[in-house]
């Protein structure tokens, strides 16, 4: 009975951090974004200028830190949101299938940072898979209008469901979809492949305990790490998570892909190369895509604003798959930017769970309708960067372009990370074997992920 008692308080508990949430960050959905006309708008290797067509010299226009960054110029809003909404938008979630080992049925106040590293390997999956050119035909269906009145159903939708809770009444929710008429396309091959793989890897990130990526998932590999639900999570600790769930993940597609976590802000190129080819060790002749991640820190106690045009550089290549970051107590998911803001998708929101498991499951609610800017300044110093490469090719050309960017941005005399010829333990590093048999994650990682975990976010 007295922990019968506890999971109910735990319940109302967590009824009261969703209630709380939603009225503290919904009005944010509400407010609009303003972009400069006379600016161009990055997201993710993608410029789009509001104003005029033609090159333009980014970032810097002495050229002193990069010259000429050979992007097509698209030349209008409706083709930029387009792109925005298209992106996947994961969010706190309420009412999904108890986690194991608590009574926690929301991840509202603590699962962030697992969101936005949801959304960075997303984004990485969605350009295996999808490419980057590809776009969401219903993007633009997505009425923006209905935001105006989120805060009051938001209100009296967990009003209600808080009063349900007290007296022991539960309704089987029903989400709203709102394009349920929406008209059947004519769709050819390649448009049904496309829209497969959509819903697929949204699937991935279903909050039940059998999704890939799922929050379930992810919480299961961090208690490996000494995390718990209801911890918080920083953005290094994330990638190494990340890491183990695509590794761990036993879905046909993603024998695929592999992912790659930089060590001590250093990326080993033959260590990548090794997790690229390791296809090859039974007998395939295809290489592994991988995602590499890079936990970085741009600065102390603040971020430090010599930085800025090397973000900017980063996120203005179609091969980066965005930022782990946020601002201190909140985790952003960082795409783009504009000027010396920086465009993201927000987690905040807490959302009603989603089956996605039924047939035509609705997607609205993976989609964010509008962006969000912050400034620079604002940016919490710990941070993952994610870039995918789908060849071995494409990651030594991209070591090189990365290496030239960290070299001329840096003012200082190392750069915010560095790649590195050779394998790890060449330079006395213990290395991280491919498969671990009896524990997924090496007593060096332990050390890293305890370190990382103190060094990050303060939740206060």
């Amino acid at each position: 009975m007295e922990a019968t008692g506890t999971d109910e308080v735990e319940k109302i508990k967590s009824k009261f951090m969703s209630a709380w949430h939603n009225m503290k960050y919904s009005w944010v959905l509400k407010t609009k974004t303003y972009f400069s006309r006379n600016s161009p708008v990055f997201l993710l290797g993608k410029c789009y200028h509001f104003k005029t067509d033609g090159m333009y010299i980014a970032l810097n226009s002495n050229g002193s830190n990069f010259d000429k960054i050979n992007t097509e110029i698209s030349g209008n809003v409706e083709e930029f949101r387009k792109d925005f909404i298209s992106r996947i938008w994961l969010t706190y979630r309420e009412e999904f299938p108890q986690i194991k080992g608590s009574a926690l049925t929301t991840d509202c106040g603590w699962g962030c940072t697992l969101r936005t590293g949801q959304m960075l390997l997303a984004q990485g999956l969605m350009l295996h898979f999808l490419g980057r050119a590809w776009v969401w035909p219903d993007a633009l269906d997505i009425d923006n209008s209905d935001s105006e009145s989120w805060t009051a159903h938001t209100v009296k939708k967990l009003t209600a469901s808080f009063e349900a809770s007290l007296t022991a009444e539960r309704e089987p929710k029903i989400l709203a979809n709102h394009h349920q008429g929406t008209l059947k396309r004519n769709c050819d091959a390649n448009e049904m492949r496309n829209e497969v793989y959509h819903r697929k890897i949204i699937s991935w990130f279903g909050d039940s305990p059998l999704a890939a990526f799922g929050l379930h998932q992810l919480i299961e590999y961090g208690k490996k790490s000494g995390k718990i639900a209801g911890d918080w999570y920083g953005p290094a600790v994330v990638a190494h998570i990340l890491r183990k769930a695509v590794e761990e993940a036993r879905e046909p597609e993603l024998q695929g892909v592999t992912v790659y976590v930089a060590q001590d802000c250093t990326v080993y190129s033959s260590d990548v190369i090794d997790r690229q080819c390791s296809f090859m060790d039974s007998g395939n002749a295809d290489t592994k895509a991988v995602i590499i991640l890079v936990p970085v820190r741009l600065g102390g106690e603040r971020t430090n604003m010599d930085y800025l045009e090397f973000v900017k550089g980063i996120l203005s290549l179609e091969y980066c798959v965005g930022i782990i970051g946020g601002k201190p107590k909140q985790s952003y998911y960082f795409a783009g930017f504009q000027d010396d803001s920086l465009i993201y998708m927000d987690p905040h929101y807490c959302q009603s769970f989603v089956d996605v498991s039924i047939k035509d499951f609705p997607l609205e609610s993976f989609h964010c309708p509008s962006p969000k800017k912050m400034s620079f300044k604002k940016m919490d110093p710990s941070c993952t960067i994610g870039f995918y490469c789908r060849t071995v090719q494409d990651f030594e050309k991209a070591s090189e372009e990365i290496t030239k960017m960290l070299k001329s941005s840096s003012k200082e005399k190392y750069p915010l990370f560095t790649f590195v010829k050779g394998h790890s333990r060449e330079y006395d590093f213990a290395s991280s074997p491919l498969h671990e048999e009896n524990d997924l994650f090496s007593e060096d990682e332990k050390k890293r992920l305890k370190r990382f975990s103190t060094e990050e976010f303060v939740l206060l």
